[in-house]
Formats: structure tokens, C-alpha cells, sequence
């Protein structure tokens, strides 16, 4: 078990100096150690191997030919009758369909399309039913000329094998792959074939997950989990540059152990592989800003996509696309970090 890390200390203004972060514009001169028993400390890059750093530095890969050296944007479809974030509004076929072709005018560059709800609490559904679901949304937007590459969110390799015959290129795991013992097999065939395969941390199942939720380190302890992950999914067979990790907001953690996550997220950039975000619309938006209704939340998900590219976030699963385009967009051109 993992009981040391390293966090970037990232800095958003100019300067020729430091390390970059993920090869980006984001730049790091000092960085945190972090253990499981002592204090936190905070070293100059001298202090610290080149290759520790190197990890934290290098440039990622593409995901399904789409750069990360910019701040992308996942638009999130739930094609489900009971989803926590619009009440189930797409859950006809071709409202998601037009909702996803409308995400990709609004700026998104990969559309993820769900057909279980996993807010805590959820039940399971059938994967007949969940094909039921989402089969129909993908089907629909490679027919109307979807450009964006497809995700799946699912945790059932039946559905992931039957969307990614429909068109879906990345397969979007809430259990990475731990759920369907043939889930790694789905994988391994997907990026052998150019496809992507996200990695998501959970404590516990979407019913039991926020049932007292507890952690020695959040930080620590969930980089570690992602870690063996990955490197089990290396040893299976599955190429490591089709690999992207996901800490997991509000799936078994409480409003503390988000926040930890959020702050520390470039800490994830020490495995080398694009970090995805998804804060959207979640309990956290609304503990903090006192909104109860989630498709309210927008203007909190805009700020914790902020704070995730501030921390060099590759990925941004989100439900409001044009408000976070336009946010990353006009936060990049005013700290110079990307040309407008």
C-alpha cells in the first residue's frame, strides 16, 4: 500500500521557469510530499529526482485523436428515467440524441452516454435494460454525424461490447473494470482497436457508497487504489496509453474528501495518463452553494471545472457544456496560459 505522493504545486501565471505540468502551459516549481503519518512539506524541483518528476511533466497521449493540450470538455447524456442531475429528461431516445448533437455545437469534444444511474443510493439495473437505453442514443447520434468520440458509461462488459459495436470508442468504468470479471477482456479489445478506457475510483457500490464513507488519507489512498488499477489493467494486456483515471467526486466520499481531491488533483498527474474530472452537478455543488435542485448547479459545476483545469485536469465531464466551454475559454485567454 502506497503511503507517500507527490502534488505539483501548480501556478496559472507567466514564467520560463519550473517544470510544465502534463507537457501543458501549467507550470510547477515546488511540489508537496504528502505521508500517510508526518506533515506535509513543500520542496523546490531541486529538492525533488528528475525522475519523479519526469511522470508529472511528460505529454499525454491523445485520447481517441483528441489532444490534451487544452482543457477538454465531456458532455454527459443520462439516458435514464431516474438520473440525479435532470430528472430523467433524456431518457427518450431522441431527446438524448439531439441533446448529445447540441453538446457537440456547444463546444464538447466527447459525449458520454449512461443508461444506469449511479447516485448514491441507486438501484441496479438489468444490462438488457441499460442496452435498451443507451444502444438506441448511440446508434442515433452516429447517424446524424456525430463527430465527437462516443463513451460509454457503464459497468457491465455486455453493454460496453454491444455500444462500442454501435460506435462508442471509450469505455467509461465507474468500478475500473472490477465490476464484470469480462469487463478487462472489452477493454483490451477496445484499445487494440484505437479506443480509450476511463478508470474511476469507488469506495462501496452506487447503493451503499455514501453509507459512512471513511479514509486514513483521501489523497493517498485513492491515487493508490487508481494506481494497482492501472497497473493490473497494464498487466492484462490493455495498453496503457488508451488508459484515463478518475478520482471518483461523490462516489463514497464525503464534502472533505471531495475537496481533498479537487485540491490535490494534479497529484494525479504523477501516473502519466489524462485525469478526467466530474464534479458536475453533484451533492458537493450543492452542500456548498445551498442549492437543492441539481440542474441549478451550474454556476458551482463552472467553478469546479475551473478549479480541476486549474490543477490540470485533461478531462471535464460535464452537464452544462456551453457555460464550462465559455468559462475555460475566457479563464485561459485572462491568465495567458492558452492562446484565445
Amino acid at each position: 500500500m502506497r503511503d507517500f505522493l507527490l502534488r505539483p504545486i501548480c501556478e496559472t501565471g507567466p514564467g520560463d521557469d519550473g517544470a510544465q505540468l502534463a507537457g501543458g502551459p501549467i507550470l510547477f516549481r515546488r511540489m508537496e510530499t504528502m505521508s500517510m503519518d508526518r506533515a506535509a512539506r513543500r520542496l523546490p524541483l531541486k529538492s525533488i529526482s528528475p525522475e519523479a518528476i519526469s511522470a508529472y511533466a511528460a505529454e499525454r497521449a491523445p485520447v481517441c485523436g483528441v489532444t490534451m493540450d487544452y482543457p477538454r470538455v465531456m458532455g454527459v447524456v443520462n439516458a435514464t428515467p431516474d438520473s440525479f442531475s435532470d430528472g430523467g429528461v433524456n431518457a427518450d431516445a431522441e431527446a438524448a440524441i439531439a441533446r448529445g448533437m447540441a453538446m457537440e455545437a456547444e463546444g464538447a469534444d466527447f459525449i458520454d452516454i449512461g443508461g444506469e444511474s449511479t447516485r448514491p443510493g441507486a438501484d441496479a439495473v438489468t444490462p438488457a435494460e441499460e442496452q435498451d437505453r443507451v444502444l438506441p442514443v448511440i446508434e442515433g447520434l452516429v447517424k446524424a454525424g456525430l463527430k465527437a468520440p462516443i463513451s460509454v458509461d457503464t459497468r457491465n462488459a455486455s453493454t460496453a461490447r454491444a455500444a462500442i459495436a454501435a460506435g462508442a470508442r471509450i469505455f467509461n468504468d465507474v468500478s475500473a473494470l472490477t465490476h464484470d470479471p469480462d469487463s478487462v477482456e472489452v477493454a483490451k479489445e477496445l484499445a487494440e482497436a484505437g479506443g480509450a478506457v476511463c478508470l474511476m475510483h469507488a469506495q462501496g457500490d452506487p447503493k451503499t457508497m455514501q453509507e459512512n464513507p471513511t479514509y486514513a488519507h483521501a489523497l493517498i489512498e485513492v491515487y493508490a487504489w487508481l494506481e494497482d488499477r492501472v497497473r493490473a489493467c497494464v498487466e492484462a494486456g490493455i495498453r496503457r496509453d488508451a488508459l484515463i483515471v478518475d478520482p471518483g467526486i461523490g462516489f463514497g466520499k464525503t464534502i472533505a474528501h471531495n475537496l481533498e481531491l479537487i485540491s490535490g488533483l494534479a497529484a494525479f498527474q504523477g501516473m502519466g495518463l489524462p485525469v478526467m474530472l466530474g464534479a458536475s452537478r453533484k451533492r458537493l455543488i450543492g452542500t456548498l452553494s445551498g442549492v437543492d435542485e441539481a440542474g441549478a448547479r451550474v454556476h458551482g459545476s463552472v467553478g469546479a471545472a475551473l478549479a480541476g483545469a486549474a490543477q490540470g485536469a485533461q478531462i471535464l465531464r460535464v452537464h452544462d457544456v456551453a457555460a464550462t466551454c465559455q468559462a475555460i475559454d475566457v479563464w485561459s485567454a485572462a491568465t495567458g496560459l492558452w492562446e484565445p
